[in-house]
């Protein structure tokens, strides 16, 4: 099924990994997208941090249409419309933009801003967003930070997506924290995989993440 008939937060939150991608060149988004899809997880971000980004995601939203493409790194509402234009079906950003934010409800795009403190959180509540990043989340404080800043607003329905830091080390901690709606895996596929071809590794690393978020489905939250 076309990913376009999915919500996407609800297909992220279904998943609970989403691969952090900063990718060169255009010429290793299909691969890529084919090594994520073999391995059982239908969600890429697409990171705003290279010149090839607005390609590739306008590539793999033509080309894989089961595949649910995200933007990432997007701090404007310039990238917002460019990411849409595109084909992107969510966008994130490391911290939060109400000018960004409200033009991503304005064009109806699925946005979750990235936050660290009370204060950002009160704000993107604010601005209507119960999904967020919580970035960088290992130097903010990790899962123990999360506890402690879910606390105050788990009535909201407020859930993070913790990014930075996040690895197989300490992936089922943070999957197993009441806290997480999903995790940012910047590990799942670096540029020098893509740049050396080595998308069975890329497909071996995403099934032990995907098997991960199932075991920790069926474990206690924290």
């Amino acid at each position: 099924m076309s990913a376009d008939h999915v919500d996407p937060l609800a297909m992220i939150a279904k998943h609970r990994v989403v691969p952090v991608i900063a990718i060169e060149s255009v010429a290793h988004a299909l691969p890529l997208a084919d090594a994520l899809l073999a391995a059982g997880l239908p969600i890429i971000e697409i990171t705003f941090r290279t010149a090839a980004a607005l390609d590739v995601i306008r590539v793999l939203a033509r080309e894989r249409p089961t595949l649910l493409v995200g933007a990432g790194t997007v701090l404007d509402p310039a990238t917002v419309d460019a990411a849409a234009a595109a084909g992107a079906r969510f966008a994130l950003a490391p911290g939060c933009s109400p000018a960004t934010v409200k033009r991503a409800r304005e064009i109806g795009l699925s946005f979750v801003p990235g936050v660290q403190t009370p204060s950002e959180v009160e704000l993107a509540l604010s601005l209507g967003c119960k999904t967020l990043k919580f970035f960088p989340a290992e130097a903010a404080g990790g899962v123990k930070m999360l506890e402690a800043i879910h606390g105050p607003y788990k009535h909201t329905g407020v859930r993070f997506v913790p990014t930075g830091g996040v690895s197989p080390a300490n992936l089922a901690s943070y999957l197993s924290c009441a806290a997480v709606a999903a995790v940012g895996g910047t590990w799942l596929a670096k540029p020098s995989d893509m740049a050396d071809g080595k998308f069975a590794e890329i497909a071996a690393r995403t099934r032990e993440a995907v098997a991960a978020a199932a075991a920790a489905a069926k474990g206690a939250a924290c």
